[in-house]
């Protein structure tokens, strides 16, 4: 019963004013959710949020320790102004329960995308486990094309050596990956971009140095012009 008080504070917490109109037209879904699912709070979230280590100096997150109002797609339906925030050392997204005051999971398969304050667009991908920081499989659409230019945001843990209250501190790093046919391609330079995407390299790579594009500098830029380049079969 406290789940389905949750999805009716949530809806009248979270929905801008004027969209009731759409939301019943567009969320039909609930009584078929009830009738699989019996409380809504199963099929999106996954327990109370741990809070981060105060040993580690910094923070887990993605860009901000603070809730943005962002969106949040699950099967196919779309949640304006939800608060958000991204761990992206744990790879989790945390919402707020609103009757609770928890801070809590949001299951990440459940997850078809989510967008942040300044439209950051992550997507949950399956199939790359072979990469170490996959975590739970967010990745951040940074290019959209024929094929999508990825890149994994996370974060690692490095010791201190200097005296201090904290045992280590958080360092900031990504990855990036074209998905293409289902499949990821890591990415590290222009090369492996151009086999991975299946373009001519020699007029590319005219019209790359031409926009003073590189990988080392600006790899989205690049990756971003590469997925929507003509050729792309």
């Amino acid at each position: 019963m406290r789940s389905l008080i949750f999805l009716t504070v949530l809806l009248m917490t979270f929905l801008p004013k004027g969209y009731g109109q759409v939301a019943t037209v567009d969320l039909p879904f609930l009584t078929s959710y009830q009738d699989k699912i019996p409380f809504f709070q199963e099929l999106i979230t996954g327990g109370q949020y741990a809070a981060p280590s105060s040993l580690i100096k910094g923070d887990p997150y993605f860009l901000t320790r603070q809730f943005e109002v962002g969106s949040l797609r699950i099967n196919g339906i779309t949640y304006p102004e939800v608060p958000l925030i991204y761990d992206i050392y744990r790879d989790q997204l945390v919402t707020f329960h609103p009757i609770f005051n928890q801070k809590i999971l949001i299951k990440p398969e459940k997850i078809d995308g989510f967008t942040l304050s300044k439209g950051q667009l992550f997507r949950y991908f399956p199939g790359n486990e072979s990469f170490i920081h996959h975590g739970n499989g967010i990745y951040e659409v940074v290019g959209q094309g024929t094929a999508l230019a990825l890149a994994k945001r996370y974060k690692t843990t490095k010791s201190l050596r200097e005296l201090s209250r904290f045992d280590g501190e958080y360092v900031e790093k990504e990855a990036y990956y074209i998905w293409r046919d289902g499949k990821f391609f890591s990415i590290k330079n222009l090369s492996q971009a151009v086999a991975a995407l299946g373009l001519s390299s020699k007029q590319l790579k005219k019209e790359v140095k031409d926009k003073g594009l590189q990988f080392k500098k600006s790899p989205e830029a690049l990756l971003q012009f590469l997925v929507t380049y003509p050729q792309l079969k």
